[in-house]
């Protein structure tokens, strides 16, 4: 499922090899609340990246790269 765009929105195109794609897929759906918190600089920040990440595992599923 594609992102909608929203103001102030960023659009990427990224060109990754089946194997990049598939590991990157695999660490965002290892990836868990204490990563984000820990690596940002408040709740809130923890919370856009969450959003972000869960953002790229949907564009990733959507491109088949969906580890269960």
């Amino acid at each position: 499922m594609n992102a909608p765009i929203v103001p102030d929105s960023v659009i990427l195109q990224l060109e990754l090899t089946d194997d990049q794609a598939l590991a990157l897929a695999q660490f965002c759906k290892r990836l868990s609340w204490s990563e984000f918190r820990h690596n940002a600089v408040n709740e809130s920040e923890a919370y856009t990246i969450r959003t972000a990440v869960t953002l790229l595992r949907e564009e990733l599923a959507y491109k088949g790269f969906a580890p269960r």
